[in-house]
C-alpha cells in the first residue's frame, strides 16, 4: 500500500531552486545556517574564522601546544569576529571573550594554527585568546571577562598539560618580534593567574 506523500512546501522549493542557480563560490560560508560545529571549550559558541585566516593542522600531533597567549582586541567583540571572517585581514585567534558577560566565541579549532601572535613558532605552539576591549580602557576588563577567560585558560592548560604560570600564560607583548603592547598595563596578571589556578 502506497503512503500519501507530504505536501511540498512551496517556500522551501523556491529557496532550493534559487540556491541551485547560485555559483558555489558565491554561497555564504557554512556558518550561515549550517549546524554548529563542536567546540573545544564546552561554554563557547562556534563563530568560525574564514579558512583563509588560519592554518589547518592536527595539533598537538603536528605541533606541541605549550602556551596560552592573552590578547586584547582593540575593537568590539562583534568587530573582532568580523575581522576574523574577512580573508583580507589574514588574522585570527582561537577564542574571543566578550567584556560585558564573559561570553566566549570559538573562531578556530585548537587543533588548527590561528594567526594571532605575529610569530609563526608561537602561533604553532599556542592557543590565542582575544579579550574585548582596549589596552588603555580598564573598564572593559570586567569580573565576568576575567572569570570566563580564566575557566577557558584552565581548560586549555588541562587539555595540553600546560603549567598554569606566567611562563606559559603570556601576553601578546611577550611574543618575540612583536610590536604589540596587549594586554597592556591595566590587565591584572596576579588576579588572572589566581583565578586560573583556582579553577
Amino acid at each position: 500500500m502506497e503512503r500519501a506523500r507530504p505536501p511540498l512546501d512551496r517556500r522551501r522549493l523556491l529557496k532550493g531552486a534559487v540556491l541551485a542557480a547560485v555559483p558555489y563560490a558565491l554561497l555564504p560560508e557554512t556558518r550561515a545556517g549550517a549546524a554548529p560545529q563542536p567546540v573545544d571549550h564546552p561554554l563557547a559558541e562556534w563563530q568560525p574564522a574564514t579558512t583563509s585566516n588560519f592554518t589547518a593542522s592536527d595539533r598537538p600531533w603536528s605541533y606541541r601546544v605549550d602556551r596560552v597567549v592573552v590578547h586584547v582586541t582593540q575593537t568590539t567583540y562583534t568587530d573582532a569576529l568580523d575581522i576574523f571572517r574577512n580573508p583580507a585581514k589574514a588574522v585570527s585567534a582561537h577564542y574571543v571573550v566578550r567584556s560585558a558577560d564573559g561570553h566566549i566565541a570559538q573562531c578556530v579549532r585548537e587543533a588548527d594554527v590561528a594567526w594571532h601572535a605575529g610569530n609563526w613558532d608561537y602561533n604553532t605552539r599556542s592557543v590565542g585568546i582575544e579579550h574585548e576591549g582596549w589596552v588603555d580602557k580598564p573598564a572593559y576588563f570586567t569580573e565576568a571577562l576575567y572569570q570566563e577567560s580564566a575557566k577557558l585558560t584552565a581548560g586549555i592548560c588541562d587539555r595540553y598539560g600546560i603549567p598554569r604560570d606566567r611562563a606559559h600564560i603570556i601576553g601578546h607583548y611577550e611574543v618575540p618580534g612583536t610590536d604589540h603592547t596587549d594586554p597592556g598595563p591595566s590587565w591584572d596578571w596576579d588576579r588572572y593567574l589566581r583565578m586560573v589556578q583556582a579553577v
